[in-house]
């Protein structure tokens, strides 16, 4: 029987690579997306491509009663959930002075406590099952830290935290708990960025190069796959060599 991963906020960026890459492994796909967009239909047909099957489940993360929905969509079409990829996330930067309380708490309700939502209503299901596979992607702003982001900082930190505690409350039952800490990943968001503003990011970073969603996605693969059998509450940097 195929595994099923459940990939948060997987229609573009390092979210859609996780889902393509998992698919390409065999894994059927359960796609959280929180607003209709015109790619929806073509991912799904993406990942059926590679003879397995895809959900598409509506919801926003940031709401509890949500999730629970999510997961029992999930649980009705596959019956369990092997892998769960918190990747759902957002950005409103801005200097801390400027910051307004709706952009700090947004963020915070998005990143972090949508983390805890989908990660509370699956872990029933896995603790019965007696295994599974849960990988946060966190950041290395989480780490690090950078000006003009302590919302996301903040929430990508408290994802770590989120991640080692619950390796501890739940390896006894054979759950993996791990998270990722992209650095400058090639995406839309950075699609924008000027030239010479790559290019001064590319000299801060010992590789001299921005990563790619692949190189997330094949993290995430590894960590989902039985390779990973004795690794958990760890925190790997996909960044190049940019924090060390």
């Amino acid at each position: 029987m195929s595994k099923v991963a459940l990939v948060t906020g997987a229609t573009r960026g390092i979210g859609k690579q996780i889902a393509l890459t998992l698919a390409k492994e065999g894994y059927n796909i359960a796609v959280n997306y929180r607003t209709e967009n015109d790619d929806l239909v073509g991912l799904k047909k993406k990942i059926e491509h590679n003879d397995v099957k895809c959900l598409l489940v509506k919801g926003d993360i940031s709401n509890f009663e949500d999730c629970e929905n999510i997961t029992k969509e999930i649980i009705k079409e596959f019956e369990k959930i092997d892998v769960l990829v918190n990747n759902a996330g957002i950005t409103k930067d801005m200097l801390l002075m400027r910051m307004k309380k709706d952009d700090f708490e947004q963020v915070i309700d998005v990143n972090l406590v949508g983390t805890f939502n989908v990660t509370r209503n699956v872990i029933p299901y896995m603790m019965k099952a007696h295994e599974g596979r849960i990988i946060n992607i966190s950041s290395v702003v989480g780490v690090a830290g950078n000006a003009g982001q302590t919302n996301y900082s903040a929430s990508k930190a408290g994802i770590i935290g989120f991640t080692k505690s619950l390796a501890k409350e739940v390896g006894s039952r054979n759950i993996l708990v791990n998270a990722v800490a992209p650095g400058f990943i090639q995406t839309d968001m950075t699609a924008v960025l000027k030239e010479e503003v790559k290019e001064e990011i590319a000299k801060s970073i010992p590789l001299k190069k921005m990563g790619t969603a692949q190189d997330v996605a094949n993290v995430v693969k590894f960590l989902a796959s039985e390779e990973s059998s004795y690794i958990t509450g760890q925190v790997i940097h996909i960044d190049g060599g940019m924090v060390m």
